[in-house]
């Protein structure tokens, strides 16, 4: 149940020497070890390549200006923030009224986005509550975000609950007709929504030749892709994930450059399908689980910087036709993780350059074709966005669960699932609260009789006890394969924190809390009063003896942790609320 952790290693020289004598001595933090050339054929079966690589032929391309150079990659992008002074339009597509006579608020919403869209100016907000976008509630897809216009949900959970969900035609310069669910205009911004186009071929945001912003929102089970850059695209795709679209998660085409930062990308056809001679930025994305990690084609020449590219079904990176991706200089080095995928982790058996990939954390045994290659040990942080294929974008604890994977305070399954329904045990639960809360000593250490020194949770155990958060029986016994109860998970969470209440009359919220056992009363009354409960799927009731899942144990942790001060709220319609 603990994750394991990532430790930054110091760094040291390493000496580059290719075959041509050329000698460089850099700084890196990794461990490097030798240069390799490895060479050898692999044929891929033109079904797999056109299943989701992009296919170009027979389209001609009507721009033909020469793409700007990518961004250096130690250049750190600012924080993205809205405008002070934005006028903020509020859609509602439950509450909403699409009226010129409505004056619009928070209160007196707008209905849909497409009419908000119309009233909509450079500089404007859209923003936009909890609910479903859809042809069924009055939109007309695709939605042009216009120039200067801000579309917003809910960024602190990457669009849960903000489901924009639908498809229309657009007649692309580049690619002819297309079936999109959003073209996004030159300076347009798109933030926490969850967006899905489950038509034939349909994409989530088209990009043509524009330059928007798209963060900290969610890409699901489009048939197609969640992003398609094409033309003179740059925009910047940051914070997002991407999760079972049939296709691709992102398709850069034509002669677009832009920046891909920081986003998961998970159980799909292609993470990332780059190709015609765009160039752009990849950097620090996990590329996990997909059928393949990124395909690299016709000349693409994409920079691929700090990425987690693992786990992939077939290959890590494909390279074909004349495609030549950076994956690494001397002058700077690639931090690359690209281990562990099925067939190979590098496959350039098709391509016609040698790749050059200077300081990547790769298996030279999983590299094909030619490959000029130095090897550097590369242990990414903790941080990235994490996504769990059993948890469906309205999942209720989505957000939770993702946030704590996130910190590597709790995690999945082997097979990319998290199974949120099943029970916890009280020793997992003491790993938990030990990764999360790393806890002061405030007691002494006991010996349970019944937690061997070589049991796996031996040293979890007494962490959480020491710090107050567990306790045994009175038979000095822990029952550490004991399936935990809510009631017992509040009550750790309130002692380990020290949290109390005045008035324990704050249990009259709750229809069953006669139920409360009379020790936990104090515990649950202070856990209540400071906002840790969140009741799924009825919020006054709070079944204290039922067996806590693996999503409601995420739930109470995160809200410990939004009480502590080291997490942000995420808006809940199941947190317990006092008056």
């Amino acid at each position: 149940m603990a994750p394991q952790g990532f430790h930054t290693r110091q760094k040291q020289n390493f000496r580059i020497q290719t075959g041509k004598s050329l000698t460089f001595t850099l700084s890196f933090p990794a461990r490097l070890t030798a240069l390799l050339v490895v060479s050898g054929g692999f044929i891929i079966p033109v079904s797999e390549v056109n299943a989701g690589a992009i296919d170009t032929k027979g389209i001609a391309s009507t721009v033909t200006a020469q793409a700007p150079s990518v961004q250096d990659p130690s250049v750190q992008t600012p924080p993205l923030q809205a405008p002070t002074a934005a006028s903020v339009i509020y859609v509602n597509p439950q509450t909403g009224t699409d009226s010129t006579s409505a004056s619009n608020s928070e209160a007196a919403p707008y209905k849909t986005i497409t009419y908000a869209l119309n009233q909509a100016q450079p500089g404007t907000v859209i923003q936009l509550a909890p609910g479903t976008y859809n042809q069924e509630n009055g939109e007309t897809f695709p939605l042009l975000i216009k120039q200067g216009v801000t579309l917003r949900g809910d960024e602190s959970t990457k669009g849960q609950g903000v489901l924009i969900t639908g498809s229309g035609v657009y007649i692309s310069p580049t690619f002819a007709r297309q079936n999109m669910t959003i073209r996004a205009d030159k300076d347009s911004t798109i933030t926490g929504v969850t967006v899905t186009n489950p038509q034939q071929r349909g994409t989530g945001i088209w990009v043509e030749s524009t330059n928007p912003i798209i963060t900290n929102s969610t890409f699901t089970n489009s048939v197609r892709d969640g992003v398609f850059v094409t033309g003179q695209g740059n925009p910047k795709i940051e914070n997002n994930v991407f999760v079972q679209n049939k296709g691709n998660g992102i398709s850069v085409a034509k002669s677009a450059t832009g920046e891909i930062r920081n986003n998961l990308f998970q159980d799909t056809g292609f993470g990332l399908a780059i190709g015609g001679t765009s160039t752009p930025l990849v950097e620090g994305n996990q590329i996990i689980g997909n059928q393949d990690g990124l395909f690299i084609s016709e000349s693409a020449k994409p920079v691929l910087r700090k990425n987690v590219i693992q786990k992939n079904k077939r290959d890590g990176i494909i390279v074909i036709m004349n495609a030549s991706p950076d994956l690494g200089t001397a002058e700077s080095p690639g931090g690359n993780l690209i281990r562990s995928n099925t067939a190979h982790d590098v496959n350039n058996s098709k391509g016609k350059n040698t790749i050059v990939a200077v300081g990547n954390d790769i298996d030279p045994k999983r590299i094909l074709g030619q490959v000029e290659f130095v090897a550097a040990k590369v242990e990414p942080s903790a941080g990235g966005a994490v996504a769990f294929k059993d948890l469906p974008a309205n999942y209720w604890a989505k957000s939770y669960i993702e946030a704590l994977a996130s910190k590597n305070i709790i995690a999945g399954f082997p097979d990319g699932t998290f199974k949120p329904d099943e029970p916890v045990t009280r020793a997992q639960f003491a790993a938990i609260v030990t990764k999360a809360f790393a806890p002061t000593a405030k007691r002494q250490v006991t010996n349970f009789s019944d937690v061997a020194s070589n049991f796996w949770g031996f040293q979890v155990i007494q962490s959480a006890y020491q710090g107050g958060f567990v306790s045994g029986y009175p038979d000095r016994t822990f029952k550490p394969q004991q399936q935990i109860p809510r009631v017992q998970v509040l009550v750790s969470l309130a002692s380990g924190m020290n949290l109390s209440v005045n008035n324990q009359n704050v249990l009259s919220i709750y229809n069953d809390a006669s139920q409360i056992p009379n020790y936990a009363t104090n515990s649950v009354a202070a856990a209540t009063a400071q906002q840790l409960v969140i009741n799924y799927p009825t919020v006054k009731e709070l079944n204290p003896n039922r067996q806590a899942t693996r999503a409601e144990v995420a739930a109470f942790v995160y809200q410990a942790l939004v009480n502590k001060g080291s997490a942000k709220a995420i808006p809940s319609p199941y947190l317990v609320r006092t008056p």
